[in-house]
């Protein structure tokens, strides 16, 4: 289309593919709207979300007949379960690490005293 005048999106002669291309985008969307709703996803900015949605996949894997694919798909979530377990606990340690060292500093005190260093 580069000897062409206009751009896919107002070239005459494409018309009808880019109403197929905003029929498909709009059920993409929807699509992706309903199954958000239905297993409650919101997305992936937590590690909390990654557990919920982990867990999700967890109940449909189990669901699914005994096979070796899915005994290691079970494997792979255990693991990664594992791992979300403990970067949450490290996310707690480091947040009440952060708040005594502010509560330190709010009260004048100095955070690394110089007699703490070996």
């Amino acid at each position: 289309m580069k000897a062409e005048p206009f751009c896919f999106w107002h070239a005459p002669g494409t018309a009808e593919e880019l109403a197929d291309a905003r029929r498909l985008g709009g059920l993409h969307r929807r699509k992706k709207r309903t199954l958000a709703t239905i297993y409650g996803f919101g997305g992936l900015r937590s590690i909390e979300d990654g557990q919920a949605l982990l867990e999700t996949i967890t109940i449909e894997t189990l669901a699914l007949e005994n096979s070796i694919a899915r005994n290691r798909a079970i494997t792979a979530i255990v693991a990664t379960g594992a791992k979300l377990i403990e970067l949450g606990d490290l996310a707690d340690r480091v947040a009440a690490i952060e708040a005594a060292t502010k509560a330190r500093h709010a009260e004048g005190e100095d955070v690394f005293p110089a007699e703490g260093l070996g």
